[in-house]
Formats: C-alpha cells, sequence, structure tokens
C-alpha cells in the first residue's frame, strides 16, 4: 500500500485498475499512509466480484471507482455498474451495494443476459432466481486455438458461456453470485462463496476472505473460509462463526475457519483452486 500511495502523490495519478484485494489494501491502510493522496482519483476494479464493504470504503475515501466485468473471451471488461444520478441520494451502503453489481453491457457487446442454460431462456428479473451469465457480439472471441470441441460447448446455443452464475433485477442490472465451480452444494442447498465472502469482509479484522467447499461426510460439502488478517488484528474462529451467524442462515455459516496469507496471482486475485487442495486437510469446527 505504502508504495502505491507513494507513487499516486509523486506522479500525480489520476486513473488507475486494480483487482477488489489491491483496493481493500488501500482502504485498510493507516490514515497517515493516506495523507496528501490526490482527491477525486477515479479507480477502476475489476477481475473478482468486489465485496460491498470495499466499495464502501473506497468513496469513504473519496475515490470514484467504476465497476466492471468480463473475460478474457469477450474481450476483457464487457459490462460496466453505470452509476445513476438518483443513487447520490442514497446511504453510502445501499450505493456501495448496488455499485457491486456487475451491471450491464458494453456498448460494443450486442448483448448480454443471464440464461437457463439448461433451457436457454432469461431467467426472472427478480434478483433472485438464478442463471447463467451469457454473452454475444463481435468483441466475443472467434473461438479456442486448436480446440473445436471447446469451443462448440462453449458457444452452446449460440451465446458465449461465461461459468459464472447471477441473478437479474428488474433494471436489467445482474450480480454475479458464483463461478458454477465455486457453488458449494450442502445437504441439497445452494451456497453462494461469494455471499459468504461479503459478510466475511465485513469483520473489522478481516483484510482478505475466500470460501471454498470441503467434502464433508455428513453434508456432501461445507463452506470453508480462508482469512488474512489486518495487521496487529487478533480474531479466533469461534470469533469468526459467530460473526457469521448473525448475517447467514446456519447452514451458509463456515464449518471450517483457516487464517494466513492468501495464495494470489501476480495482479492480486486469490488463486481458489489453491485453496480448494488446502480445504482438503482443513480441519472442522463444532458449530
Amino acid at each position: 500500500a505504502q508504495a502505491i500511495f507513494d507513487a499516486m502523490r509523486e506522479h500525480g495519478v489520476t486513473h488507475y485498475c486494480g483487482a477488489p484485494i489491491v483496493h481493500g489494501m488501500l482502504v485498510n491502510a493507516p490514515a497517515a499512509m493516506k495523507a496528501g493522496v490526490p482527491a477525486g482519483v477515479k479507480a477502476m476494479v475489476a477481475g473478482a466480484a468486489p465485496p460491498a464493504s470495499m466499495i464502501e470504503g473506497m468513496e469513504q475515501m473519496g475515490f470514484d471507482l467504476t465497476h466492471v466485468y468480463g473475460l478474457t473471451e469477450v474481450y476483457g471488461p464487457a459490462t460496466v455498474c453505470a452509476k445513476h444520478a438518483a443513487w447520490d441520494e442514497l446511504d453510502i451502503g445501499e450505493r456501495a451495494r448496488l455499485n457491486a453489481r456487475q451491471g450491464v453491457r458494453y456498448h460494443l457487446e450486442r448483448d448480454v443476459r443471464v440464461l437457463d442454460p439448461e433451457t436457454m431462456q432469461p431467467v426472472p428479473q427478480d434478483g433472485e432466481t438464478m442463471g447463467e451469465i451469457m454473452f454475444k457480439g463481435n468483441i466475443a472471441m472467434k473461438g479456442y486455438l486448436k480446440n473445436p470441441k471447446a469451443t462448440a460447448e462453449a458457444f452452446k446455443g449460440g451465446w458465449f458461456h461465461s461459468g459464472d452464475l447471477a441473478v437479474q433485477y428488474a433494471d436489467g442490472y445482474f450480480k454475479i453470485k458464483d463461478r458454477s465451480k465455486d457453488i458449494i452444494i450442502s445437504g441439497g442447498e445452494n451456497i453462494s462463496s461469494i455471499e459468504v465472502e461479503d459478510v466475511l469482509y465485513r469483520h473489522p479484522a478481516v483484510l482478505a476472505a475466500a470460501v471454498v467447499a470441503k467434502a464433508d461426510a455428513k453434508w456432501g460439502e461445507t463452506p470453508c473460509a480462508f482469512l488474512e488478517l489486518k495487521a496487529g488484528a487478533e480474531v479466533t474462529p469461534e470469533d469468526i462463526v459467530a460473526h457469521c451467524k448473525q448475517h447467514l442462515a446456519g447452514f451458509k455459516v463456515p464449518r471450517t475457519v483457516v487464517f494466513g496469507e492468501l495464495p494470489k496471482t501476480s495482479t492480486g486475485k486469490i488463486q481458489k483452486f489453491e485453496l480448494r487442495a488446502r480445504a482438503g486437510s482443513a480441519k472442522a469446527i463444532d458449530i
């Protein structure tokens, strides 16, 4: 965080882009470190679904955050959470909630919808019914190099299948609930890892959070939370579980809590495949 703030002051940075964990690092930096940072810096968040708490923290710092979403197969950023002037009248928490959605299509994208992957029909725009985000347009890829089978699978039904599961709202905006491979199925109930992570990020001791499925003899799978704590923070697994119980249905509460630095890519994206491997040896706690 120090190097980023120093660069902002030295070079008069006006625009930058980063993954949610990078922005979260800035939000959680000591106040003295933020002194003298140019006002009104415009930031873009991409690479993973951002928690509303991070977006709220960015606004409190005076940064103007734009939230975009996409995949390499559809150019990169292919949707944007376009803000409305009316949102300025809402409280900061509600603005952050709205801005945490993945938004609407870019102008160059012909169409993006949340479709039922079985029927290829749009899901109800009720903010609850889950489907898969699918793209169509001339900035979508032509296909995977020398892999016609994967290409055919990705474009089944004439749409590019993102693999991201989402709900759509009455205003047309959609919000990712999870990657299809990251959904946790516990006792026949679907649990969104992103929903659990959003709650974990609101704990004052948590710097970074990731939730994956852990095999369970009784329930099939249960949520396993990996947490990176803020410097100097002290918290127990039981504290984390108690926090989650205040905000989540019982079956969504993590049964395993592991503290430590999270594995990340060079751009700050958390490597969940590594955490899934670790979850196999993580010990569950009794909740």
